[in-house]
């Protein structure tokens, strides 16, 4: 199956802009593949407001998530991969997603079994 990040990412995001929120992701700059500007961000840490009023050609894609803003008044584009998304969540009230590091690792199925094992059946009378 395909890693749930992204697909968590734009749900909280759309949830947010739903109830008239700002939505904002907490992005670790120091990881592979990052363009933000990084004197922006503090302890190797930035926060974006990806509202539509904050940005301009959102993308929020499996493997990464685009658009252009404004820093100090300067028009840049910024790449951000979806594993240096450590969290998104609304402004007004911090309500989101935070993720671990551990989002690679593969889940169990809904029965509980690890991927490749068959799940057990027991006959209840």
């Amino acid at each position: 199956m395909t890693r749930s990040r992204p697909y968590l990412v734009r749900a909280i995001h759309e949830w947010i802009l739903d109830n008239e929120m700002t939505p904002h992701l907490l992005v670790d700059i120091e990881g592979d593949g990052v363009e933000v500007p990084a004197q922006q961000g503090q302890n190797g840490k930035i926060v974006l407001n990806i509202s539509p009023q904050a940005v301009e050609g959102l993308m929020l894609g499996n493997d990464a998530i685009g658009f252009r803003a404004r820093f100090g008044g300067i028009s840049t584009d910024v790449y951000v991969p979806v594993d240096a998304v450590l969290a998104i969540y609304a402004k007004e009230n911090g309500r989101g997603m935070v993720f671990n590091d551990d989002d690679n690792e593969p889940e169990p199925d809904s029965f509980g079994s690890r991927p490749g094992k068959r799940p057990e059946l027991k006959i209840v009378k």
